[in-house]
């Protein structure tokens, strides 16, 4: 099980999820980074914290979310994944592709 807060931050959308995120439920993930895009929000920081297990569907997620935010001149920064999540990022080379910040606050302010 995973949970998702949306929020604002000054001039971004932060996404704050936590949980496992696996095949079971990385769709929603998937669902709430395409909803603020699709309402126009595309400087998103997602907040990867509170997230122990990230499997490759929820890469998928974030790569499709990646590419459509991208697709409207707008980015997604990822702050502060777990150590287990970021060695999934650098096993996968999504650390090459994706802007990483060690806390929120820098992240929030990179836009």
């Amino acid at each position: 099980m995973i949970d998702i807060n949306v929020s604002s931050v000054d001039n971004a959308t932060l996404i704050e999820v936590s949980g496992r995120v696996d095949s079971m439920n990385a769709n929603e993930m998937g669902e709430a980074l395409f909803a603020e895009i699709d309402q126009g929000n595309i400087h998103i920081v997602l907040d990867l914290a509170g997230v122990e297990y990230m499997s490759s569907a929820g890469l998928r997620e974030i790569v499709s979310a990646l590419k459509k935010v991208k697709r409207a001149s707008g980015d997604l920064r990822v702050a502060q994944p777990s150590d287990r999540v970021l060695e999934i990022f650098e096993m996968s080379g999504l650390d090459t592709i994706l802007q990483i910040y060690a806390t929120q606050v820098e992240a929030v302010g990179s836009y």
